[in-house]
């Protein structure tokens, strides 16, 4: 699972971004989302994935604090991760300035409240996440969560990104399943029209907590479900793929752990760290591994000392 796991946590956290115009292809972005963002970034939306996967590292750990309480600090911080790198943008402050969002045509299609509002409006939606609607179902209050959020717009910038994140943060409290495999940020990034369409339908163009929020809930359980029947398929695909790799490293009479170096290559390539973690066993037994891979013909390597990767090679993908 952790080569499927990667691949989906670069896919929500790179989802997510690229709704607000920060997209990177998909294997830059595993590489800069794992391991802590151990990968350079380079350029802004290098950057606005790698602060996003900072976010998310924050939301994995108060996903299971016993000590944890919502806090309007804890909204705040995760803004401040997600968006350090827009320093004009006041990462981690509630704005001080009225806030629009306009439509392709320029016209405006939602007005946030004023300023002088958000920090008492925030104040209610941290009371809300801490005590409201607990009998309701996680997928709700996550999906009423990220409305809540949305609707105050308390950010000069990157009010999706933390709605998304505080959604992520809701869902992931609940347990049920790990984070990177419960968020729908894939989903939003692909059907981004009808998911602007049910917030603008639900807002009515500014903050109205009045309106009907059924239209935004049923939307947010669709993407779930299909989701979730994305993340199925993928699962029983890499178990396929798994059966395959154990069958060539048990072809050549090498140690099962092998397996896994072939199967990381293919989620985005790999490097002795990863593997030696993942496989457990020593850095010097981890090159040994990854010498014999390579010297077989079914990695390849990249790059130089530091930076060198091991990408499948041709004859891994000939036998795939």
């Amino acid at each position: 699972m952790g080569g499927l796991r990667r691949a989906a946590r670069a896919g929500s956290i790179e989802g997510s971004t690229s709704i607000e115009g920060f997209s990177v292809p998909a294997d830059r972005a595993i590489e800069l989302v794992r391991d802590g963002g151990l990968a350079e970034p380079r350029g802004e939306s290098q950057m606005a994935v790698a602060c996003y996967a900072r976010a998310m590292d924050r939301v994995e750990a108060l996903a299971d604090d016993p000590s944890f309480r919502w806090l309007d600090r804890i909204i705040l911080d995760l803004h401040f991760d997600a968006c350090q790198f827009q320093r004009d943008k006041w990462p981690g402050r509630w704005r001080l300035g009225q806030i629009g969002v306009t439509g392709a045509d320029g016209s405006l299609e939602f007005r946030g409240p004023e300023p002088e509002r958000v920090p008492d409006l925030m104040a209610e939606v941290v009371e809300w996440l801490g005590d409201g609607d607990l009998e309701a179902h996680v997928a709700v209050r996550a999906a009423m969560a990220h409305l809540h959020v949305t609707s105050v717009h308390p950010f000069e910038d990157g009010n999706g990104r933390i709605a998304r994140i505080v959604q992520s943060l809701v869902l992931a409290r609940e347990g049920l399943v790990s984070a990177e495999l419960a968020s729908i940020e894939e989903y939003l990034a692909q059907h981004t029209s009808q998911y602007y369409a049910a917030l603008r339908e639900t807002q009515g163009g500014g903050y109205n907590p009045e309106r009907d929020a059924s239209r935004w809930v049923e939307f947010c359980l669709d993407a779930h479900l299909a989701q979730a029947r994305r993340r199925l398929a993928q699962i029983e695909s890499a178990a396929t793929r798994w059966e395959r790799l154990e069958e060539i490293v048990a072809q050549h009479g090498w140690p099962d752990r092998l397996v896994i170096a072939l199967e990381q290559s293919l989620a985005g390539g790999t490097d002795r760290a990863l593997y030696s973690r993942e496989a457990g066993v020593s850095p010097a037994s981890a090159s040994a591994d990854l010498r014999r891979l390579v010297d077989a013909g079914l990695l390849e390597v990249a790059g130089k000392g530091r930076n060198t990767r091991y990408q499948p090679g041709a004859r891994l993908q000939v036998d795939l």
